[in-house]
């Protein structure tokens, strides 16, 4: 059978079935024959129960068919309406919120809180301002924009910006009042400071604490109104965030009942991934998208901007290798913990309607704090290679007259996603031929190996020319360290986390090295560090694992 006669094709043309639009296998007597849709056929230029209604899609999906709009001509294909290859229908694929709103929602709740607090500290500035120059009081003005400054600072280091579900001002007051506290101590602790190496004596004006308290009286209210507004907002589906349930059990339409009928969290779910769904007929109305090997092509297609994991039909181990490849897509997760009625909900965790949610931490890519790290990369190996130049000559020096032409030793590594490039070292020991260099594991114990090819490998300074790669982008600072493409074959077949190695740039030092996971060690428990490392990066452990380097080169701790 023809690829026309498998996925029969309606034309619809002012809401009615164009006579032969169907070919080998059209539209007779109302029905669809080999394949159509059967018991609901064409009636007045639609398809009945659920489907295609007067030249419209419905809301719902057609059963056991599922028809899709595409295209302007408004060409109507279907589709099997089961767990694989379905799609969403294009009520389902249409953005919940529009206009100004939803352009405003794409940045989410965090700027429009910190434009809040702003609001709420120059009111405090000016309020004091005019006040003190009605009373004839010299202005603090400046002392209440640097307690204002503090108290911003500490908000954010508090979590007090970030986006959550549920937003109460009544949950925020504590940590709220703690953080004043703190930056009135911080301001009062710098006025002394600073008088005392001004004029060697500490005075303080006190006077600042009245703008310090109409700042926080201010912020307060603002962020109660603020948080008012967006529930507004999220309940009239002004601001909604399509959303995708991983798992169609019990748990995930519970979800999707409670996202339903509670739209002030601001998730609009679309349908569920999941291979074997054990509710096929939920009562959200829903349908099931996929299988969760379905999550990318679905994410994009539907663009969706949040996923809910709940508990599948998938082994965990499968669901964390699906979830780490939508890591550079911008959808947020969210996780149903498991024993989630024992769960204790701490200030880090999101509820929906007494159900807890963990929000995944942000894939470090999409972390503003990863530009800083590229930016580290090109100062930090830029400069070494100028202060390191004679060190570098003495050591090619040595090579050359060690071994004769040949210095710089190029060998094949596999970067991020998978890309290769030439990594650079000096020479320590010159292979019989291409093939012992990508296959020979470890040259260690090597009775080859030089005095000076022995001494580069035990201080690691083999590894100088790397910072070349660095500087180029092929390679970090601190990374997971690149493997030879032979072996990441073998690897990435035996260890299934080692794949996900590849979602950062390699490393001229990682964690895994720091922690001696380096030559002839467990590869299963490398690939668990550098995936730690890329799970809960920060700039601070990259500057931990590079303190650790070099006490580990001076202790000549190398392989």
């Amino acid at each position: 059978m023809t690829e026309n006669t498998a996925r029969p094709a309606l034309r619809v043309q002012q809401g009615g079935v164009q006579q032969g639009g169907v070919q080998q296998g059209g539209v007779q007597q109302g029905g669809v024959q080999q394949g159509g849709v059967q018991q609901g056929g064409v009636q007045q230029g639609g398809v009945q129960q659920g489907g295609v209604q007067q030249g419209g899609v419905q809301q719902g999906s057609l059963r056991p068919e599922s028809v899709r709009r595409t295209g302007a001509e408004g060409r109507v294909t279907a589709r099997p309406a089961g767990v694989r290859g379905a799609t969403a229908s294009d009520a389902e694929l249409e953005e919940p919120g529009s206009g100004l709103w939803a352009r405003l929602a794409r940045h989410g709740v965090p700027p429009f809180l910190v434009a809040l607090d702003v609001l709420a500290v120059c009111l405090g500035v000016v309020g004091v301002e005019w006040f003190s120059s009605e009373v004839g009081w010299d202005t603090p003005a400046r002392k209440i924009a640097f307690f204002g400054l503090a108290l911003l600072g500490l908000f954010w280091l508090a979590g007090l910006y970030r986006s959550r579900l549920s937003l109460s001002v009544l949950d925020d007051l504590p940590v709220m009042g703690g953080r004043w506290l703190s930056a009135a101590a911080i301001s009062i602790i710098a006025q002394i400071v600073w008088t005392q190496a001004v004029w060697r004596n500490y005075i303080i004006d006190w006077r600042f604490l009245w703008g310090a308290v109409v700042t926080g009286v201010c912020a307060v209210v603002f962020r109660a109104l603020g948080y008012a507004l967006v529930r507004r907002l999220r309940s009239r589906r002004l601001v909604a965030h399509r959303t995708l349930i991983l798992g169609a059990g019990t748990v995930g339409n519970q979800i999707a009942d409670i996202l339903q009928a509670h739209p002030e969290y601001g998730l609009h779910p679309i349908g569920f991934l999941d291979a074997d769904p054990r509710i096929t007929e939920p009562r959200s109305g829903l349908r099931v998208l996929g299988g969760p090997s379905s999550l990318a092509p679905v994410l994009t297609d539907a663009r969706v901007r949040n996923i809910v994991v709940a508990f599948s039909s998938m082994k965990e181990a499968e669901m964390v290798s699906v979830i780490r490849t939508c890591d550079r897509m911008k959808a947020e997760l969210f996780v149903v913990p498991r024993l989630f009625e024992l769960h204790h909900v701490d200030g880090d965790m999101d509820t929906a309607w007494g159900l807890p949610l963990v929000r995944l931490r942000r894939a470090a890519y999409r972390s503003p704090a990863w530009r800083v790290k590229r930016v580290i990369d090109v100062v930090v190996s830029g400069g070494a290679l100028l202060l390191l130049l004679p060190l570098l000559s003495a050591l090619a020096l040595a090579v050359r007259l060690d071994g004769g032409p040949g210095i710089l030793f190029r060998q094949q590594r596999i970067g991020v996603d998978g890309r290769p490039f030439d990594v650079l070292k000096f020479r320590s020991l010159r292979p019989v031929d291409d093939t012992e260099s990508a296959t020979n594991w470890n040259i260690s114990h090597d009775d080859r190996l030089s005095p000076i090819g022995r001494f580069l490998r035990k201080t690691s300074l083999d590894e100088l020319p790397q910072l070349y790669n660095i500087l180029r982008g092929d390679m970090s600072l601190v990374g997971p360290r690149p493997e030879r493409p032979h072996f990441v074959d073998q690897f990435r077949s035996a260890y299934p986390s080692y794949e996900a190695r590849h979602r950062v740039p390699c490393g001229l030092t990682g964690w895994a090295q720091v922690h001696g996971l380096r030559g002839d060690t467990s590869i299963a428990d490398r690939a668990r560090f550098d995936n730690y490392y890329i799970q809960n990066w920060s700039l601070w452990l990259d500057i931990k694992i590079i303190l650790r380097t070099v006490s580990a080169v001076v202790r000549g701790a190398g392989s």
